[in-house]
C-alpha cells in the first residue's frame, strides 16, 4: 500500500462480499491508491449439511447466516481505515459489492426470516447463497413454460434461466416451505440489502435485477405467467420490486447506527449495491465495449460490454446498463474454477504433492497433450453455455500411467477450454471480444494464466490491483459521492489494468485446438442430451441421501 497524502486528499470505501469473506478497502479518491485493507471471515461460513441449530441440509443446499455481513462492517471496515492511517474524516462514500445470486426473504422493514425466532430452524429462511443448486428443477420448469409460451424475455438469457437466480429460488420456497414464502415480504438480493442495513433505505439496483431477476424492457415476468407456474406464485413480483437505481448512483447517506459500526462519519454517500464480478469491469478499466473481464475465483464470471443488443444462446444475459450505463452489459460464467482446483488439492492429490505450489510446478514441465487426459469443468454443475447445475465432473484418458500433476494440469485447461467456449459463443452472436483482462485470486498462478492465453489464442492484461471487486465498489463510491460524473470518467482515473502481460505461443495455440475438438465433443454430448448419465446418477445419489436422512429422522423421533 501506498501513503502519500494531499491536504485536500478525499478517499472512499469498498467492501467486496465474497463467499468465505467480505473484505474492505481504503481508495484515494483522487488517483485510485489503495491505502489499507482488511478481511473478516464469516463465523458461519457457508452452510450446506446442517444449519446452525443443527438441522440437517439436503444435497446442493448453500446457505449463509446474514449477520456475518454485518459483522463485516463491524470489522473489516474499521481495521482498513485504521490500516490506512486515513482521518474518517476525509471519507466521503461506501460502496459494496457481493456475490449474485445470493438472496434472503425479509419482512418489510428488513428483518431476516432467520432472525425470527419460530423461523430459524426452517432451512429456507435463511440466505440462499449463489451455488444453492437445489432449485434446479424449479429453474427447468420455469424454462419450460417460457419457451411455451415464447416468452420474449427467455432469449436475453441465452435461453435457458439458472437455478442459482431469483425466481426459481422463490418457487422453491413456496412449494417446500409456504408459511415462509407468505411471511416474505420482501424478496432480496444480499448486495440490496446490506445497502439498507447501510443507510436505512430499500433500493434495488439495475445489475441484480436485470441478470437474477429477469427484469428486462422496464418489466419482470408477468403475473399469467407466475400463477401458471404455481397459483400462489403470482405476488413474487411484488416481493422484489423496490426503487430501482442505476449503477454509480447514490442509494442513500450512511445512517447514524452504520456509522458506529464502521466509525466513518454519518451521513456519507453510499452507492446502490453491484454484484462483484460487474464492479470489477471499473477496476480493470473495462467499461468499454470488447473488453472481456475474467473474474477468477472460486468460480468464474465473464462480463463485457456491447454497444448493441444481441441474444447469446447460453449466456447467463444482457441487461441494459447491467455493467454501466449506456452499454448492453453481457455475463456468461463458469460455476467452479478454483473450487475444481482445490477439491482436486484436498480430497484426491497424494501425500508429498498435495499443494497447488508443488501440483503447477510438476504440471508445467509437460509438453501441451503429453497427460493424455481431457476433463469436462462441471464439478459444480455448468453456468455456461449449458445452464445446468445437475451436471456433473469428467476425466477421460486415465491409465496406470497417468499421475497427480497430470489430472490437476489437465483440470487448469478444461476450465479454459470453458472459458474459450464462452468467447466464441458471445463473437458468433456478434458480440465482439477484442482483449481480455483477468482478474481474481487465481491471477498469482502464472502457469493457469498461460493456460489461458494458449488456449484462448489472445493476450490477457492483468488487473493492477489485487482487490478488483472492493476497488470497483470504491470507484462506485466516487462517482455516488459526486467526484466523477461517470463510472467511464472514475474508471480511468482509479481503475488499472497491465496489459498483454501473458501472450499466446503459436505452437501451444495449435496443440490446444486439437485438445479443444475433444473437448466440444464431450462437452456437446453429455451436455445437450446425447447422454443424460450424469443427471441419472445425480437423482440417485439425491434418492439415496434422502432415504437415508427419513431414516434417520424416524429414528430419532422412534427414539424419542
Amino acid at each position: 500500500m501506498t501513503h502519500v497524502d494531499g491536504a485536500g486528499d478525499r478517499y472512499v470505501v469498498g467492501v467486496d462480499f465474497g463467499t468465505l469473506s467480505g473484505r474492505a478497502l481504503v481508495v484515494r479518491v483522487g488517483d485510485g491508491v489503495e491505502l489499507g485493507t482488511a478481511v473478516h471471515e464469516y463465523h458461519d461460513g457457508v452452510l450446506s449439511s446442517a444449519l446452525p441449530t443443527g438441522r440437517p441440509l439436503p444435497p446442493d443446499w448453500a446457505l449463509q447466516n446474514p449477520d456475518d455481513y454485518r459483522d463485516v462492517l463491524r470489522h473489516a471496515v474499521p481495521a482498513a481505515v485504521s490500516a490506512s492511517g486515513v482521518d474518517p474524516a476525509a471519507i466521503v462514500g461506501i460502496g459494496i459489492d457481493f456475490t449474485a445470486c445470493t438472496v434472503l426473504p425479509a419482512s418489510a422493514d428488513g428483518t431476516p426470516l432467520c432472525e425470527v425466532p419460530e423461523l430459524r430452524d426452517r432451512p429456507h429462511s435463511w440466505v440462499k447463497l449463489w451455488k444453492h443448486h437445489a432449485a434446479q428443477p424449479h429453474a427447468d420448469r420455469i424454462n419450460a413454460l417460457a419457451h411455451d409460451r415464447a416468452e420474449p424475455w427467455i432469449g436475453r438469457y441465452g435461453g435457458k434461466i439458472s437455478a442459482e437466480w431469483q425466481f426459481a429460488k422463490g418457487l422453491q420456497i413456496l412449494e417446500e416451505d409456504p408459511e415462509v414464502y407468505h411471511r416474505a415480504e420482501r424478496f432480496i438480493e444480499a448486495a440490496d440489502w446490506i445497502v439498507w442495513q447501510l443507510c436505512g433505505v430499500e433500493t434495488r439496483n439495475v445489475c441484480t435485477a436485470g441478470y437474477k431477476g429477469i427484469r428486462q424492457d422496464g418489466r419482470y415476468p408477468s403475473e399469467s405467467f407466475l400463477t401458471a407456474l404455481n397459483p400462489a406464485f403470482g405476488d413474487f413480483v411484488g416481493k422484489l420490486d423496490g426503487p430501482l437505481l442505476p449503477l454509480g448512483a447514490r442509494a442513500g447517506t450512511l445512517s447514524a447506527r452504520a456509522a458506529s459500526w464502521t466509525g466513518l462519519p454519518e451521513g456519507i454517500a453510499v452507492a446502490v449495491g453491484n454484484v462483484d464480478a460487474h464492479v470489477t469491469a471499473a477496476a480493470a478499466q473495462a467499461v468499454r465495449p470488447g473488453r472481456l473481464v475474467a473474474i477468477m475465483g472460486t468460480s468464474t464470471c465473464h462480463v463485457v460490454n456491447g454497444s448493441s443488443l444481441a441474444e447469446v444462446a447460453g449466456m447467463c444475459g444482457v441487461v441494459d446498463g447491467g455493467i454501466s450505463p449506456g452499454a448492453w452489459g453481457y455475463e456468461a460464467g463458469q460455476s467452479g474454477v478454483g473450487d475444481i482446483f482445490g477439491w482436486f488439492v484436498e480430497h484426491a492429490a497424494p501425500a508429498g504433492v498435495a499443494s497447488h505450489e508443488r501440483l503447477t510446478e510438476l504440471a508445467a514441465g509437460q509438453p501441451v497433450g503429453a497427460h493424455g487426459l481431457v476433463a469436462l469443468d462441471w464439478w459444480n454443475g455448468n453456468r455456461s453455455l449449458l445452464v445446468n447445475h445437475d451436471l456433473s465432473g469428467l476425466i477421460v484418458g486415465m491409465t496406470l500411467a497417468t499421475r497427480a500433476q497430470d489430472v490437476y494440469r489437465a483440470l487448469l485447461e478444461s476450465t479454459a477450454y470453458g472459458t474459450r467456449m464462452i468467447i466464441e459463443a458471445f463473437v458468433d452472436a456478434g458480440v465482439a471480444v477484442d482483449d481480455l483482462v483477468v482478474a481474481g485470486g487465481l491471477t498469482s498462478n502464472e502457469f493457469l494464466m498461460q493456460i489461458y492465453a494458449d488456449v484462448t489464442n489472445r493476450p490477457l492484461g492483468i488487473i493492477g490491483s489485487a482487490q478488483g471487486p472492493a476497488l470497483g465498489s470504491a470507484i462506485h463510491a466516487a462517482v455516488a459521492a459526486g467526484a466523477y460524473p461517470s463510472i467511464d470518467e472514475a474508471s480511468q482515473a482509479m481503475g488499472r489494468v497491465d496489459e498483454a502481460v501473458y501472450r499466446p505461443d503459436p505452437d501451444r495455440a495449435r496443440a490446444y485446438d486439437a485438445l479443444y475438438a475433444e473437448y466440444r465433443t464431450l462437452h456437446d454430448h453429455f451436455g445437450r442430451g446425447d447422454n443424460d448419465v450424469m443427471l441419472r446418477l445425480r437423482a440417485i445419489r439425491n434418492a439415496a441421501v434422502e432415504s437415508a436422512a427419513a431414516a434417520h429422522e424416524t429414528t430419532l423421533e422412534t427414539v424419542g
